[in-house]
């Protein structure tokens, strides 16, 4: 089949999805209660745990401790709105067709959630939505909703600034970490007890601009910065780098020139940042200590999530987009002790594409094939299962942020081949086990020229193989567009951005 043939396969699968929300049952299966709690760009490795050198988090800790720590867990595609979708539906971005920040999601497209409200459940969204910019109104697959715009705000801007509470506006009162925890906890204690539950928490910590809550503000002032050990790449490796990785240095996505020196030196922003996550630690120990009370912790799957990495001046960038690995890479840690040995890590390669058929599975429920990812329970539970040794990576190029440039990328267990399109440069190829910073590029060593042969073929096979051999457009306003206020995070003073608010 040619892939323009595959294509419409894949857009059918869609509408055909939503025609029918009833999914088959897994025999004998129990119906768990799921809280899904996701996190804006927090990095995979910005954990006390983890051995980070002054960030705080003794709840998520916890979480790993007496749970599961996926080690190698990323996202195929390390831009907000596009790994939300691919969360949401099970799907890569080409397919669901979010693939930038700003289009809101296709019509027709089905979301995990309204299987689970077929499956009997009770369903709660609270927090960051972030597909399509201007709207907070509720979204199917949900019972409860609360919801802002955009990005929204640490703290109300104004007086009569407003969240979106089940259709209608209610005032924001404080910080919205601790809001959004408190709603939560005030839905879980009225909900009906006789059903099973889906709580999804989306906190919009700890994207920027960084603003802590004033309890943990200056907590770790003076600090040292971790700099990372591609901050400086030596002369000779940035020979063997893209030139726009080595001409973004100097950019908003640049450690030369971080958001237009509009936020500060560096590290007054690292910090800043981790002080940010303090909040949303005690969002996870507030959600376990209600479900400690209601006698139901041990019983629920907890799962928390990144939706994209971030670099703090790994490759000389900030940000995310790039198929690097602290830019795919994300946290993931499951807790159920009455499924999961306590303290258990896998190696295997989840992805954010696999959330869906996992909570699927724990509702007791088999994923439609219309979802590209697969169900990590049974790697949760220690078993031996047949599971993937490739992921596909995809970022599409964005008009407001034209450096970074579109690319595709397949990630083994040994080797990372990002292969560029629509510029002149080079691609890319690491030994990921001998090189884990991926410092040297071995796309031009003779030693490995079998090895870019067959990871370019095996990229596009898997391309063609899910009706990606496309890129994915869609109608251009016609004109610049300058919406954002001059002070405000985004903004730049030249040139003027060309679409309309980022937030992200």
């Amino acid at each position: 089949m040619r892939w323009p043939a595959l294509l419409l396969v894949a857009l059918a699968w869609q509408t055909a999805a939503a025609d029918d929300l009833e999914l088959e049952r897994i025999d004998g299966a129990k119906q768990y209660n799921v809280i899904f709690i996701l996190t804006d760009d927090h990095r995979w490795d910005a954990f006390s745990f983890m051995g980070h050198p002054f960030l705080e988090t003794p709840n998520l800790d916890r979480l790993a401790r007496e749970g599961v720590h996926c080690k190698n867990a990323f996202v195929t595609t390390s831009l907000c709105s596009p790994s939300r979708a691919s969360i949401l539906t099970g799907m890569l971005a080409h397919r669901h067709r979010v693939i930038n920040n700003y289009e809101p999601t296709p019509e027709g497209l089905v979301f995990f959630p309204q299987y689970l409200q077929k499956a009997g459940y009770q369903t709660a969204f609270l927090g960051k939505w972030h597909m399509g910019h201007v709207d907070d109104s509720p979204k199917p697959g949900f019972d409860y909703w609360l919801s802002f715009r955009g990005q929204g705000h640490y703290f109300p801007p104004g007086p009569r600034y407003t969240l979106n509470l089940n259709g209608r506006r209610v005032p924001q009162r404080g910080y919205i970490t601790d809001e959004l925890t408190d709603y939560a906890i005030h839905w879980l204690r009225q909900r009906d007890r006789s059903r099973p539950f889906f709580l999804y928490l989306s906190h919009k910590a700890a994207h920027g601009p960084f603003q802590p809550a004033p309890r943990h503000k200056g907590r770790y002032a003076g600090k040292p910065f971790p700099k990372p050990p591609t901050f400086q790449d030596a002369p000779a490796d940035v020979l063997l780098k893209p030139r726009w990785v080595r001409d973004q240095r100097d950019s908003w996505h640049g450690v030369e020139f971080l958001y237009h020196g509009r936020l500060g030196r560096i590290e007054e922003i690292y910090r800043a940042y981790c002080e940010t996550l303090l909040a949303v630690d005690e969002s996870v120990g507030k959600l376990m200590d209600y479900l400690a009370k209601e006698g139901i912790l041990d019983s629920t799957i907890i799962i928390y999530m990144g939706d994209n990495g971030f670099g703090w001046g790994d490759h000389g960038l900030i940000d995310k987009r790039t198929a690097y690995e602290w830019s795919m890479r994300v946290p993931l840690i499951v807790r159920c002790p009455e499924l999961f040995r306590p303290g258990t890590t896998i190696e295997e390669m989840v992805a954010n594409i696999d959330i869906a058929p996992t909570i699927l599975a724990a509702a007791g429920l088999k994923a439609p094939d219309t979802m590209d990812g697969m169900n990590f329970l049974p790697l949760l539970k220690g078993e031996r299962v047949r599971w993937r040794d490739a992921l596909l990576y995809e970022y599409f190029w964005e008009r407001n942020f034209p450096q970074t440039p579109t690319m595709h990328a397949i990630r083994t267990k040994r080797f990372k081949y990002i292969h560029y399109y629509g510029i002149w440069d080079i691609d890319e190829l690491y030994d990921i086990q001998a090189d884990p910073h991926e410092t040297r590029n071995l796309a031009y060593d003779e030693n490995y020229r079998d090895v870019v042969r067959q990871l370019n073929k095996r990229l596009f096979d898997m391309l063609e193989q899910t009706g990606g051999m496309y890129i994915p457009l869609y109608r251009d306003r016609g004109r610049q567009q300058n919406l954002r206020s001059p002070g405000s995070f985004q903004a730049a003073p030249f040139p003027p951005p060309l679409v309309a608010p980022a937030g992200k």
